[in-house]
């Protein structure tokens, strides 16, 4: 799809990957809302930057897990910039849920914001996209959609629902509307991790370092630029997803 002049939707980026993504189409000369839950000052911050790149842009308050929002979300911005072309849903939530647990909370919340919410956008999205008979989708996951982590249970299945919510969308939008997912490894350390995690996690991929958060930003563009892949998975870990096997090898 040719994005210049298009309309995307990047959710949950006012900061981190989030951001580099809103940033990266907009060089490809798009338009670009992003959505924020609580980071208002970055989502204003991130918004000047976008306008400085000569796009128009805006931020526009969502909350994934109240179902009622999303309607309304999406109005503002087609009337703002007109009928969303690409949608990205970037917003994440990340809570501890170890298993057997008598609170329920994280894990209902965790699949609020990365299933329903998803799901909800691109429901809302999808008939126009169909009408016009052109649009992507690309859905943001990690490596725990494969490989389960221990006491975060809700993230991991959640993930992994979102990876079969692609799939399924590539099938039920064809052929008019692509449906892909980007899955990125370590690459912006959280502000709580000390130089120990941080070292672990560099360790832990077979390129013996955190990844770019840029390259993950060309990665979603590729797949919203690209007529020919739908139904797919691009993972950018360095080789963090195979980084165990050389482990257990080394160990022996």
């Amino acid at each position: 799809m040719e994005l210049s002049g298009a309309t995307v939707l990047v959710t949950g980026a006012a900061r981190r990957v989030g951001r580099e993504i809103a940033l990266e189409l907009a060089r490809a000369g798009a338009k670009v809302a992003i959505t924020y839950r609580s980071s208002v000052d970055d989502a204003e911050r991130t918004v000047e930057d976008l306008v400085g790149l000569g796009v128009e842009a805006a931020a526009v308050h969502l909350d994934l897990a109240d179902p009622d929002s999303v309607p309304g979300v999406i109005g503002r911005i087609e009337e703002r910039l007109g009928p969303i072309d690409v949608l990205v849903n970037n917003a994440s939530y990340f809570e501890l849920s170890p298993f057997p647990n008598a609170q329920h909370e994280a894990w209902y919340h965790t699949f609020d914001v990365l299933v329903h919410g998803p799901y909800r956008l691109a429901n809302a999205v999808a008939p126009a996209m169909l009408d016009r008979r052109r649009g992507s989708i690309v859905n943001m996951v990690d490596l725990s959609a494969w490989h389960p982590w221990p006491d975060r249970g809700a993230h991991s299945v959640a993930k992994s629902a979102l990876l079969a919510l692609t799939r399924q969308l590539a099938v039920e939008l064809a052929p008019s509307v692509s449906v892909n997912a980007v899955a990125p490894g370590p690459t912006i350390p959280a502000a709580s991790f000390d130089d120990e995690q941080v070292d672990r996690l560099a360790r832990r991929t077979l390129r013996g370092r955190w990844g770019d958060p840029n390259e993950i930003a060309r990665t979603v563009r590729f797949l919203a630029e690209s007529t020919s892949i739908t139904g797919e998975c691009i993972t950018v870990d360095g080789g963090e997803r195979w980084g165990h096997v050389r482990e257990r090898f080394a160990k022996r």
